[in-house]
């Protein structure tokens, strides 16, 4: 639980913690620390402490976060980004989403680039990174064994995910890293009442699909984009400059006044794990 809450913890498989909690936070402070609370699922309670409990061997003078990591970022955020995020030694470990991993190093880089970020790198939670207009979040808020919640786990955290975009109101597109998240969010967006089109959307790189209102707050952008895993840097399958064009072309199109582009930072080639 976060500092100085002296609410009792949630029991371990309380399955419908999420459901019955998500949807009455007031905003996303109330949110984000519920979503520290959750004890939902005992396999990624159980993963996620023991991994914290072991330590790696460059980070044993770390205290681990070893709880759920909500999401980061201003709660007039107009863009959304979400993608499988808490590793055991990122996420799980510093707090924050994305901070912490290779991925985390990748992404904050791009959004920097692209002038949604005030600093290239996110280390811990004190280190004064800022994002601008950008809310980062995940479909699944804990850290999974070998990165791979399954269905019911990711299922079980969804409200959290729907109540987040909620609270958004301000929403007006989200970058989806993966195909996880893609997945995860579809279902997401049709609850809240964006016409989700039928067949649904398939994921790739570059996707663009424009979500009509229907019963929701208004039009929504979905782009989709590579995960930048590990394998998928190493292997080149997405680049800086990739994610980097992503993100400013939501930018434009949501209507996102970034701060000026960081030149020599989007040249051509992979980025670094």
């Amino acid at each position: 639980m976060t500092p100085g809450d002296k609410r009792p913890r949630p029991a371990v498989e309380d399955p419908d913690f999420p459901a019955r909690t998500a949807p009455h936070c007031a905003d996303l402070d109330d949110l984000d620390a519920q979503v520290a609370r959750c004890r939902a699922c005992p396999r990624l309670v159980a993963w996620r402490e023991g991994v914290a409990d072991e330590r790696r061997a460059a980070f044993r003078d770390w205290e681990y976060w070893a709880r759920p990591v909500p999401g980061f970022g201003p709660d007039d955020a107009v863009l959304a980004v979400v993608g499988l995020a808490p590793a055991a030694h990122g996420g799980n470990r510093t707090g924050r989403m994305f901070t912490g991993d290779d991925s985390g190093d990748v992404l904050f880089a791009a959004l920097h680039t692209a002038g949604l970020a005030s600093q290239p790198t996110s280390t811990h939670r004190g280190d004064g990174l800022r994002l601008r207009g950008v809310r980062v979040t995940a479909p699944v808020h804990c850290a999974p064994p070998q990165n791979r919640p399954t269905p019911g786990e990711r299922d079980t955290c969804r409200p959290w995910l729907a109540a987040e975009l909620g609270l958004l109101t301000g929403l007006r597109g989200v970058v989806v890293l993966g195909a996880f998240g893609w997945q995860a969010l579809l279902p997401v967006l049709a609850a809240a009442g964006y016409r989700v089109p039928r067949p649904r959307p398939l994921f790739g790189h570059g996707a663009h699909v424009r979500l009509p209102a229907g019963d929701g707050p208004g039009e929504l952008h979905l782009f989709g984009c590579y995960h930048p895993s590990r394998r998928n840097v190493f292997t080149g399958r997405v680049t800086l400059p990739m994610l980097v064009d992503v993100f400013r072309r939501a930018a434009r199109v949501t209507g996102l006044d970034p701060a000026p582009s960081r030149s020599g930072a989007d040249g051509p080639g992979p980025c670094p794990e």
